[in-house]
């Protein structure tokens, strides 16, 4: 039986969009199943020989929306494969619920919140036209994830006050350790997924280094974009109004052909000194070493970029070349690079200072 947690909004199991499905409710039109496959046939995966109605309304899938069969099309000629980021469908008696389902297992290494606006959205959307069920296979750590991420941004409320009130109407919820890590990212982001982040950036970082090691093909729209192709479009006159905040943003530039290889948004923060310390020994300096300016770091580490052609090959390490002229600007490393001041960079790009010139826009 599904749990209330707030006005039109319930939490469940599959169980319970399985009962709502086949004999309809009085209350519930709108179910989002969070699921480890999002075929229309999910329920396989409960119980077999069910057979639920349904009709596909729109397939999504990361960086690509439109049709099923315009998306095989596209998917055979690619050699990357499309990433479905939720399935949206008429379901059940009459075919009366709208049904959104979202690939997502429950372990902890799994990226939930690259999953979190489409399913906000949805529940948001859902209450205004009705009520909405959230589900997912036992309705403890999925579900109970995506509806923690819902209060924290509607209420303003901490990942753990979001817990602990979801808990209040259905004791048992549980998210794994990973998602909890996450809503914890979400909180420090301020209640959404900002991409621009460097929050956001090191854990994007860190998702791309897991598939990587765990074999799988890296999908390169994920990358940054190239900086030096939107340089290319701008034009040279300069708008003096430009704000301070904009005109002090660093660029980074091939000292040799003056490309532009990266901008200050695409550089990936870490702290100076964390990491294995242990190889800085001979380096050793009065005060505390973990408080080092930005500039004792003889590199810049920043996100995969369109134009890291190496990268894009598949290679665990190599140069990183300039895209226009070829001259070394850094190395990278999916095992990851110690920098300068000791902090361990996993996976790393790294771009010597002394490659590129440094400057303001």
């Amino acid at each position: 039986m599904p749990y209330l947690v707030r006005d039109h909004l319930f939490i469940g199991n599959i169980g319970d969009a399985a009962e709502v499905l086949q004999h309809g409710s009085d209350e519930i039109t709108h179910i989002l199943s969070v699921l480890s496959s999002t075929s229309i046939s999910f329920f396989s995966e409960w119980r077999s020989g069910i057979s639920i109605p349904t009709k596909e309304i729109r397939k999504e899938y990361v960086g690509y929306s439109g049709n099923a069969d315009a998306i095989s099309d596209e998917t055979k000629s690619s050699s990357t494969p499309k990433k479905l980021l939720y399935l949206l469908e008429n379901a059940g008696k009459d075919l009366k619920f709208i049904r959104m389902a979202v690939p997502l297992r429950d372990m902890e290494n799994e990226n939930l919140l690259d999953s979190l606006d489409v399913c906000l959205d949805f529940i948001k959307e859902s209450r205004k036209e009705g009520s909405v069920l959230v589900h997912c296979f036992a309705g403890v750590s999925r579900s109970a994830a995506i509806i923690t991420a819902y209060l924290m941004k509607t209420e303003q409320l901490s990942q753990e006050d979001a817990i602990e009130s979801l808990r209040q109407n259905c004791e048992f919820v549980c998210p794994n350790d990973g998602f909890l890590d996450q809503l914890k990212l979400f909180e420090q982001m301020g209640f959404k997924v900002d991409h621009a982040s460097s929050v956001y950036k090191r854990f994007h970082l860190k998702v791309l280094g897991d598939c990587y090691n765990r074999g799988e093909r890296i999908d390169t729209s994920k990358f940054g974009a190239d900086p030096g192709l939107a340089a290319e479009n701008i034009s040279s006159d300069v708008d003096v109004s430009l704000s301070k905040e904009t005109t002090s943003a660093r660029t980074y530039r091939c000292k040799k052909c003056r490309r532009v290889v990266a901008l200050q948004g695409n550089v990936v923060d870490h702290v100076p000194g964390e990491g294995e310390t242990a190889f800085e020994w001979h380096k050793r300096r009065s005060g505390n070493p973990y408080n080092k300016p930005d500039d004792e770091c003889s590199s810049v580490f920043v996100e995969p970029l369109k134009w890291m052609r190496t990268v894009e090959e598949g290679a665990m390490e190599g140069k990183l070349l300039c895209a226009h002229c070829e001259a070394r600007l850094g190395y990278f490393n999916w095992s990851g690079i110690q920098c300068s001041c000791g902090s361990w960079i996993t996976p790393a790009f790294q771009l010597h200072k002394s490659r590129v010139d440094i400057s303001s826009m």
